[in-house]
């Protein structure tokens, strides 16, 4: 008895935590829908990261540019000892000595003019600043549209997974009625050969689509930088009402609009705004450089003295030295308007040895190895190249709309035809299994009617969602925001 109760609560214990580890499973599932999967892409995505930071970039730029306008302002001071022989103050004689040597320096410069660079500087930085931003923007339009493909071929995919189980529940059934046909010996080995190679090929099929599935969720977890482990279900949207995506479009009417929209071309033309913008910049070397200088200086030397010249009427005397052993002090006098040197301070040296100078300073190209007429030069072959990159743009876009929309129609008569072939296989394949219930057709009328049913089937699914993809194609390009 102890036993049995023993035996149910292990086995109550063992439901429990099979109940918490499937409950656990279903909330660690997280559903994606596609503004979700969108809006994620956006967020995470290492490529709009490091487009961002380019644009960051050129902001600072940016910002040097204008601050280059600003004046210039550097101070160099300097202290060192000096060796050897040299000048005695105030003596025409020169003897060995150290002397401590203190130097200082401030200067200002502003630049006055220098051929428009400055100036033309700042706007080409701001162009180059709204290029980057334009390309950002372009990178995020392109991870929009490929998550768009992607989520709608995932969709495609799990329809044909559907459609592959059920080919195989529907093979299966056949197998089985030509099994009991076999052992009854209304049928042949070779009948029950095909109907297990029939079999065989279904769970083919739904192998590939299931790898096909799996492969389409791999690349959307990757535009959305998710670990591919990750557990997602994506949310299936009403596309039922295929009358609600619009499938009438005229290509010139697009490519007006997307001409004024489509990143591509607004790069390309911001991009030759920018070309332009650097000859500008390169002719301002043929330019002087006028600039306002201010300058302050003083000096400091322990090898200096301090002078100054014997006032009054009476002689002044004064202590030069002492006698060795006796300590007796040895005074001289010093005659009226004799010249007298004394120690001289830090701060007196550099107080009386304080200079400033104002000017200006011309600086004037005279020859520089060609170097300004190879840079204008550039310049202007790098703005020819990026005219002609801006007409690949527009020609591209042209081609790649008038594309689209003749693709967006094929799209839709093919869906129209893949449904009118669906619904005739479908009748005939349900003909043809009640006359193969009662014996009337061969197993390989059969299976010729089933292999025809099923490519109508994944014929159609492809169709329905090729037409969603087309028209999502043509709303990229108007720069309408893409749902579904």
């Amino acid at each position: 008895m102890i036993q049995s109760i023993l035996k149910i609560q292990r086995l109550g214990v063992i439901i429990g935590l099979t109940a918490m580890v499937f409950a656990s499973k279903a909330r660690a599932q997280e559903v994606i829908s596609l503004q979700k999967a969108v809006d994620m892409t956006l967020d995470r995505n290492l490529t709009i990261k490091q487009a961002k930071f380019t644009e960051a970039l050129a902001n600072e730029d940016l910002k040097q540019s204008k601050y280059n306008q600003l004046p210039s302002a550097s101070a160099s001071p300097t202290a060192g000892w000096g060796f050897g022989r040299s000048p005695v103050s105030g003596n025409y004689a020169y003897v060995n000595q150290t002397v401590f040597n203190v130097n200082g320096s401030a200067t200002v410069q502003f630049t006055l003019f220098q051929g428009g660079q400055l100036r033309n500087q700042i706007l080409q930085n701001k162009l180059q600043l709204d290029v980057d931003k334009t390309s950002t923007a372009k990178i995020k339009n392109d991870l929009i549209l490929n998550v768009v493909t992607d989520y709608l071929q995932i969709l495609t995919n799990q329809d044909l997974v559907t459609a592959a189980q059920q080919q195989i529940d529907i093979a299966k059934i056949t197998l089985n009625r030509t099994q009991q046909s076999f052992d009854a010996g209304n049928l042949s080995l070779a009948d029950l050969s095909q109907a297990k190679a029939g079999l065989s090929t279904a769970e083919y099929n739904l192998t590939t689509a299931q790898n096909q599935f799996d492969l389409s969720i791999l690349v959307l977890k990757q535009y959305m930088e998710m670990d591919p482990n990750t557990d997602i279900k994506v949310e299936r949207p009403d596309i039922s009402k295929l009358n609600d995506i619009k499938t009438a479009y005229d290509a010139n009417e697009v490519l007006k609009t997307a001409l004024s929209v489509n990143p591509d071309v607004k790069l390309a033309e911001l991009q030759q705004q920018t070309s332009a913008q650097a000859i500008k910049v390169a002719r301002g070397n043929y330019y002087p450089t006028l600039s306002l200088i201010g300058n302050l200086n003083s000096y400091y030397s322990s090898a200096q003295q301090s002078f100054r010249l014997l006032g009054g009427t009476t002689p002044e005397t004064q202590t030069i030295g002492v006698v060795d052993g006796t300590g007796q002090l040895v005074k001289t006098q010093f005659p009226v308007s004799s010249p007298i040197y004394g120690y001289y301070s830090f701060g007196n040296q550099f107080k009386d040895n304080f200079n400033q100078f104002v000017g200006v300073s011309l600086q004037i190209p005279i020859f520089n190895h060609f170097s300004a007429r190879t840079s204008v030069n550039k310049a202007k072959l790098s703005y020819e190249n990026a005219q002609v990159t801006t007409q690949l743009a527009k020609n591209t876009l042209s081609k790649t709309i008038t594309q689209a929309v003749l693709d967006l129609n094929a799209a839709v008569r093919r869906y129209a035809s893949a449904q009118q072939t669906y619904e005739a296989d479908k009748d005939a394949f349900n003909v043809m299994q009640e006359r193969y219930n009662v014996g009337l057709v061969n197993s390989l009328d059969y299976n010729t009617s089933l292999t025809n049913y099923n490519k109508a089937q994944n014929d159609m699914i492809e169709a329905k969602y090729e037409v969603i993809f087309r028209s999502k194609v043509i709303d990229y390009y108007l720069g309408n925001q893409i749902t579904l």
